[in-house]
């Protein structure tokens, strides 16, 4: 049974999300290198943990989680179906039929509202990863640049991010603690809140709600 640390050592797969860091960095791009994947791995994990999942499930999570982004080396517009089949052709054979179609259509739904939610491991992953916004994402050093591209700017104002889960309100929040200063708020609802709906849907499909927190103040 392949586990994650089986994924987490793979050559091809390291080598293909380290590839995927160079190339979007290259491009002034936040990080969706093995820092982006670890976090959302480690995420994902404790998502499904804190969910009531069992071990396996958290398994498949974390390997989801790592996995997600991979594609982005050869496509950044179609980076999630590159991803999915890249995965199964290098572990198409090791893993169960269910598992492999869960991990494939979790890698493929991370990135855009195309389909409707259908599974647990897609909603986690989705989660993990749009709630994934922090200034260490940004790659670049030049301030001029951070602060002409709005990506750049409203990761590099984010000082703090945790995703917390309350089972017993059923409510999973993404708090963040934004400095003002460099940028408005409204910058972070401008280019996040497509992110946002994504990570509602997904967190309805698991029976939760979604709360948004900045500075101390409940905005969704």
């Amino acid at each position: 049974m392949v586990t994650f640390k089986d994924i987490q050592k793979n050559p091809y797969i390291l080598e293909f999300i380290e590839q995927t860091g160079r190339k979007l960095k290259s491009i002034d791009y936040t990080d969706h290198g093995i820092g982006h994947a670890n976090l959302v791995s480690a995420r994902a994990r404790t998502l499904a943990q804190e969910i009531g999942l069992g071990d396996r499930e958290q398994e498949l999570a974390a390997i989801a989680g790592f996995s997600h982004d991979l594609g982005n080396f050869l496509s950044r517009s179609l980076h999630n179906y590159f991803g999915a089949f890249i995965f199964q052709n290098i572990f198409g054979k090791d893993f169960p039929p269910r598992e492999l179609a869960l991990l494939m259509e979790a890698i493929v739904s991370h990135d855009k509202d195309e389909m409707e939610i259908t599974d647990w491991l897609s909603a986690v992953t989705v989660l993990a990863d749009k709630s994934d916004v922090r200034r260490t994402r940004v790659t670049v050093t030049d301030m001029n640049v951070i602060k002409r591209d709005i990506h750049n700017r409203v990761n590099f104002a984010v000082k703090q991010s945790r995703l917390g889960i309350n089972k017993k309100s059923k409510i999973i929040t993404l708090s963040l603690k934004v400095d003002t200063n460099f940028v408005p708020i409204m910058e972070y609802f401008e280019i996040f809140t497509e992110r946002m709906v994504y990570c509602r849907k997904a967190a309805e499909f698991l029976g939760y709600k979604f709360g948004l927190v900045i500075n101390n103040f409940k905005l969704l």
